[in-house]
């Protein structure tokens, strides 16, 4: 059994102020939890500002991206080497926003898994449907589509250590996120897709469902079965909302 994984991704969102104001009160206020794994995403140019903020604390830090190369002439890219120099354990790769306003392919996306799980950092593979496809029943298909690009390529023993959220992309932002009953669906499905492979790696491996989670929902998530943790857009920057999402997973181990 996993504790639950919660990733708050700011997206393009924080200043210095948010840091030494939100970050250094969640930081105070989780120092004694154990039974939640807690993750924050700033934008780039705060990673390190919010790294020593977190100094001492059991939080841990994560990108929102990172390219496909390592060093050269790639003006404005962020390397993994640079992520794990500055304290970085996990990056986000395939989001949708990504996929969309920055034309990212699979095959792209497959390349940065690689070169993050080369420099041992923990890849968060954002897979998701949209709103047609989800209509149309092909949510699952997509999905495994999604991974089946990095599994073909790298085999099952790249997903050790790894975490995918379903995060279906007619609910990124929008208000309204998926029932619990089909997210909790998809992430069996996807499972037991892997589980075909190797048994133990489709155990251990962490799923996340996000898109519009908020403080009157996550409960609902985190009780069923193969949903492991969320990852929080808008509400990872309201510290009542955040707290409020963290503590309803530590309900699920009575803390």
């Amino acid at each position: 059994m996993h504790y639950p994984l919660i990733i708050g991704n700011w997206k393009l969102n924080g200043n210095t102020k948010i840091i030494e104001e939100f970050v250094q009160i969640l930081h105070k206020k989780l120092n004694n939890i154990t039974k939640c794994n807690i993750v924050i995403a700033p934008p780039t140019i705060y990673l390190s500002q919010v790294k020593k903020a977190l100094t001492g604390s059991n939080i841990e830090l994560s990108a929102q991206d990172v390219d496909i190369n390592i060093s050269g002439a790639f003006t404005g890219e962020t390397s993994a080497e640079m992520l794990k120099d500055i304290g970085v354990k996990y990056t986000i790769i395939g989001h949708s926003e990504r996929r969309i306003h920055h034309k990212e392919t699979n095959e792209q996306i497959s390349k940065k898994f690689l070169i993050l799980k080369s420099k041992e950092l923990i890849p968060i593979l954002c897979i998701g449907d949209t709103q047609e496809e989800y209509n149309s029943g092909k949510t699952e298909k997509v999905c495994i589509n999604q991974i089946d690009i990095i599994l073909n390529k790298l085999g099952i023993h790249a997903f050790k250590n790894t975490v995918i959220a379903y995060e279906p992309i007619w609910a990124i932002g929008s208000g309204k996120s998926a029932s619990p009953t089909h997210a909790q669906a998809v992430h069996k499905h996807i499972r037991n897709y892997l589980a075909k492979e190797n048994y133990s790696i489709a155990k251990q491996v962490i799923i996340q469902y996000g898109g519009s989670v908020n403080a009157n929902n996550a409960a609902e998530f985190f009780i069923q079965p193969d949903i492991d943790g969320v990852l929080v857009g808008s509400a990872s920057l309201n510290l009542d909302s955040f707290m409020s999402i963290i503590y309803a997973a530590l309900k699920k181990y009575n803390y």
